[in-house]
């Protein structure tokens, strides 16, 4: 397909721009000798599957799906998996299909305990809460925020470590570079240090914009190397974002031009809602193709009946026409695994940009998408 052959919406993902990063991820693991998981809840788009697995060590999931997606489409690679509570008639599937398992909390721990000692082979580890905040302004996504179900605090960490424990886990940041992992790397060394002794590997979690340009890689590098060779343990990564960082766009179609009373709204074939929900979660501004600091002021916004669905103000060197393709920046992640039906809107096409410049339509959905997820 050529790009004109597309039809909007659709989120396209650029092959290139996902090498580009892995190349990136894959000299950390080499010069440090971490391994580096791909976050499965920031990027699930499995026709990539085998470029990844070419440069990671294997995925991380949030969930059975996510377990299952990486064990069908990632095989020989290693399946990690953290979910706050899990079912029971999970467990013995999880056990099966992958190779470390994290637990939320010791009452989870203690009541799957028969099916973890049924299965020797797997890695176990508890995912700690170092209660060390560093982020400011977004709670929703800060797991040390005061009232955060996720982590064991060190109140109610056991005096020694279950003998089926062999790892440790935190997962503190949020689009954050070395600095605050390192700060709360020293807070866990000195309060959780003392069973250091007692694990195999330790899981520094994600959000970590380790591809974006002025991350210090070089700082990132001394870390890990310190714990392998302070405390003679594996030390995991499970960044995201980091992996289709910048890999993605989102282009949109302008469907009307509203005279709201202030400026021009743009009435768009995309939503917040649906296909961009952080947007209104976070909240953030999306980067738009052609945006400017001072130009024609205008606000983007979905053609779903939510008052709210607006994606934000900007402003554009000329006054876009019905019919104009915009394009958004920084799609590939947390777009394609968040979004949803809402209104009975249409789920864009997925595409891939491939390295020699054609385009491939990966996924079309139609109506059966929207129907069957419906009683």
């Amino acid at each position: 397909m050529r790009y004109d052959d597309l039809r909007t919406p659709s989120y396209i993902v650029s092959e290139s721009a996902l090498r580009k990063n892995l190349e990136i991820l894959k000299d950390v693991e080499e010069r440090s000798g971490a391994k580096i998981l791909l976050a499965q809840k920031a990027f699930s788009m499995f026709r990539v599957y085998p470029l990844i697995s070419g440069y990671l060590t294997g995925t991380t999931a949030s969930g059975i799906y996510e377990a299952r997606l990486a064990s069908e489409e990632m095989k020989g690679r290693e399946n990690h998996v953290f979910e706050p509570a899990y079912k029971d008639d999970e467990m013995e599937e999880i056990f099966s299909i992958c190779d470390h398992v994290y637990f939320n909390s010791m009452s989870q721990f203690d009541h799957h305990l028969d099916t973890i000692r049924k299965h020797e082979d797997v890695k176990v580890a508890l995912r700690i809460n170092p209660e060390f905040s560093t982020q400011e302004g977004h709670e929703i996504y800060d797991p040390c925020s005061p009232s955060s179900r996720l982590g064991i605090r060190l109140k109610d960490m056991p005096e020694k470590l279950p003998k089926e424990v062999t790892g440790l886990h935190f997962h503190t940041l949020c689009e954050q570079g070395f600095e605050p992992l390192k700060a709360t790397f020293d807070v866990v060394e000195k309060n959780f240090g003392k069973y250091f002794k007692d694990i195999r590997f330790i899981n520094l979690g994600g959000g970590h914009h380790i591809t974006k340009p002025d991350y210090d890689v070089e700082g990132l590098i001394g870390l890990i190397k310190y714990i392998r060779e302070t405390y003679d343990i594996e030390v995991y990564l499970e960044p995201g974002e980091a992996i289709a960082l910048d890999a993605g766009t989102l282009i949109t179609e302008v469907m009307d031009i509203v005279e709201t009373g202030d400026i021009p709204t743009l009435i768009l074939d995309a939503s917040a809602a649906c296909h961009m929900p952080d947007v209104l979660e976070m909240p953030y501004l999306p980067p738009l193709t052609g945006s400017v600091e001072s130009g024609v002021k205008v606000r983007l916004a979905s053609r779903t009946c939510l008052a709210g669905d607006v994606i934000g103000i900007y402003e554009l060197k000329t006054m876009p026409s019905v019919g104009d393709i915009l394009t958004f920046g920084d799609m590939a992640i947390y777009s394609m695994v968040k979004n949803n039906t809402f209104n009975g809107m249409p789920l864009p096409d997925i595409v891939l940009q491939k390295e020699d410049g054609d385009y491939e339509l990966v996924r079309r959905f139609g109506y059966s998408d929207f129907k069957e997820r419906l009683s």
